[in-house]
């Protein structure tokens, strides 16, 4: 067995001395899994929780604790992060979100703790956004996918999807504008960020739920959930002028 480098040669705990090991870059991810009810998870996808957006605050969180690590895990070292970041998977078949957390740094010793920390307390906010609708919801699977840098070099867990970067682009979530009057011109459909925050608060005025809205205009839901968290940065023509047809409306209207 090799030998533990965070005891001395008398079995005390030790902060691992790093100051002759060479500056690089060095970058890690790492996942948690919450699994949650029907009514929980469309919540959170929906950014429609008890508490507010659950993802919006989730991500805060995890960047936060990523941030806080050292103060957090006794004895490791206080790095200065690059970039913190936290992406959502929806598992619809699971009614459950895989967290992934990354982060990257210029330092002497390796950000692995950083990832797995963001990842869990991101997973905890979650719970604590959605407990009032569920609590028997389930963190579970927190692990590190993958990290690089250091004489250790490059791991990756057995099974682990492509180590994420940092998303391209967050999820913005501002504050709708007032639609406008129906005697008005429609507007052309827009882009991006504000496209999907247009989708998801028709979504929460007519009341829809992801997965009985899909299931109704005949998508799969998971191109719905794929649109709202972001992985998915337009929704299809096709699948839009049917969730239109189902909820009676014209296509325009689902994006203003």
């Amino acid at each position: 067995m090799s030998k533990l480098t965070h005891l001395d040669e008398t079995g005390a705990a030790r902060m691992v001395d790093v100051s002759e090991k060479e500056t690089t870059a060095r970058e890690a991810s790492a996942e948690a899994i919450i699994v949650l009810s029907e009514d929980a998870f469309e919540a959170a996808i929906s950014g429609e929780g008890p508490k507010g957006d659950v993802l919006a605050a989730a991500r805060i969180a995890g960047i936060m604790a990523a941030k806080k690590t050292s103060e957090l895990i006794p004895l490791c070292h206080q790095i200065p992060l690059a970039n913190a970041s936290i992406e959502f998977v929806p598992l619809a078949g699971r009614n459950a979100l895989q967290i992934i957390a990354h982060a990257k740094t210029q330092a002497q010793t390796g950000v692995e703790m950083e990832a797995l920390t963001a990842a869990s307390i991101a997973a905890l906010t979650v719970y604590d956004m959605v407990k009032a609708i569920d609590k028997s919801a389930v963190i579970e699977g927190v692990r590190l996918l993958a990290k690089s840098g250091g004489k250790s070099g490059t791991y990756i867990a057995p099974h682990a999807p492509k180590p994420v970067e940092a998303p391209r682009k967050p999820i913005a979530r501002p504050k709708a504008k007032p639609a406008p009057l129906m005697s008005e011109a429609a507007a052309p459909r827009p882009d991006g960020n504000a496209a999907r925050e247009a989708f998801r608060t028709f979504m929460a005025s007519h009341r829809l739920r992801a997965s009985v809205w899909a299931k109704d205009a005949g998508v799969p839901a998971s191109q719905v959930y794929a649109y709202l968290t972001g992985r998915l940065r337009a929704l299809p023509d096709d699948a839009a002028k049917k969730l239109a047809r189902a909820a009676r409306v014209r296509v325009e209207d689902l994006f203003r």
